[in-house]
């Protein structure tokens, strides 16, 4: 019997275009002998859909039209189960489809930041990757610098303020990044795929940035700018303290900052885009045995003290004078899922799917071993005249 696995995607996120291209890639993947792949699509509107349509990249050419042809759905629990419902009743109604597992490829605001994993912990489906904390930590860059640094994982110098305060805090803007010291980069807290980043080299630019991220988010985080760089990720893949460090990439970039067109453009044609499967790149990266074992150790570190599962990307900033390494940002669900990265080390795309699927249910079956709840007797005693709660 197959596994009815829910593919989850979209959603209002600037990074919505990305969701799709590594929904589609994840869906196609999937072994179709042994799971039932299920689309769940958010638009950006905030309806869910479901249809086969949504699994062909081609369709996405003319979003209008295929919403048009989508069915508008609800994920409902009914007897232990977690059914696809249809909102509209349709002529020959087929039996409800339960969901399995939800592997979710969602990516920024309102979708990876532990929003769609709050959904899913309601609903009781089990689901692949990062929990609630874990993902809301790592879509939020301050409190992820703020975890890393409290275990002494090295990050760059950096400061944060809210976009809303900086009437009020210009002058501590200023003094702190003349101590930190030009160039600086300058990016929202809480976005991912270079969206809203630029570099500041005085004042003035500076607070051009800021006024830039702040269309993308109320939190600013400013950091220095290491004037001669490389950078290299590494996924890791695991759960709990059973974790595995893949091979390394160095990006190769052809902007001053890596863009949204270089991860996801690359050098397809045709708007064709492979994902992050398409950003020029070197596997492995030419850093040496020493440094490529320090980058490991410090992603798997990442990974552990961030409280991440399932897939994880987590990129790096090596200064190329030094060539020390800095943990610059971890990608709960990474574009593509990095498969790339594993495929190096004999792992395919299929296998990595099975892995996510199978972490899925293994960790919802140990959930349920652990008590949630402590029954009493409260509710019975309650005296709605004299009670005020004893909190």
């Amino acid at each position: 019997m197959k596994v009815n696995v829910g593919v989850l995607f979209g959603g209002e996120s600037v990074e919505h275009e990305v969701s799709i291209i590594s929904a589609v890639q994840a869906m196609e993947a999937l072994d179709k002998t042994r799971y039932e792949v299920i689309p769940l699509y958010i638009s950006k509107s905030h309806v869910l859909y479901t249809s086969l349509l949504l699994r062909d990249i081609k369709q996405y050419k003319d979003l209008s039209k295929l919403i048009r042809n989508l069915i508008p759905i609800s994920l409902v629990r009914q007897e232990n189960q977690v059914i696809v419902l249809p909102l509209k009743k349709q002529l020959f109604a087929s039996r409800p489809v339960v969901l399995d597992v939800v592997i979710p490829v969602v990516h920024g605001t309102h979708a990876e930041d532990g929003t769609v994993q709050g959904y899913l912990e309601m609903l009781g489906v089990p689901y692949a990757g990062c929990d609630v904390i874990a993902a809301g930590v790592g879509q939020d860059k301050v409190i992820m610098k703020h975890v890393l640094e409290n275990s002494k994982l090295p990050v760059v110098p950096w400061f944060w303020f809210y976009g809303g305060h900086v009437n009020q805090s210009k002058q501590a803007i200023v003094t702190k990044a003349k101590e930190i010291g030009y160039p600086l980069i300058v990016k929202p807290a809480c976005l991912g795929s270079s969206i809203g980043i630029r570099t500041a080299h005085d004042e003035s630019e500076l607070f051009e940035a800021i006024e830039f991220a702040s269309m993308y988010d109320r939190k600013i985080l400013v950091e220095r700018k290491l004037e001669n760089i490389r950078e290299v990720n590494c996924s890791v893949l695991g759960v709990g303290l059973d974790m595995k460090a893949s091979s390394i990439e160095e990006v190769l970039k052809t902007d001053d900052i890596l863009s949204y067109e270089n991860k996801y453009q690359g050098s397809s044609k045709g708007g064709n885009s492979k994902g992050m499967a398409s950003t020029s790149r070197q596997i492995p990266a030419d850093i040496g045995k020493d440094l490529t074992e320090q980058v490991k150790n410090l992603a798997i570190k990442t990974f552990e003290v961030l409280g991440a599962n399932g897939v994880s990307r987590i990129d790096f900033l090596i200064d190329a004078n030094s060539m020390k390494p800095y943990v610059n940002e971890i990608n709960t669900i990474p574009g593509s899922l990095s498969f790339y990265l594993w495929q190096h080390d004999g792992l395919d795309f299929p296998a990595l799917m099975d892995i996510l699927v199978e972490q899925a249910i293994d960790r919802q079956r140990s959930r349920e071993k652990m008590v949630f709840s402590y029954q009493t007797n409260l509710l019975a005693n309650f005296d709605k005249k004299g009670s005020k709660g004893s909190k």
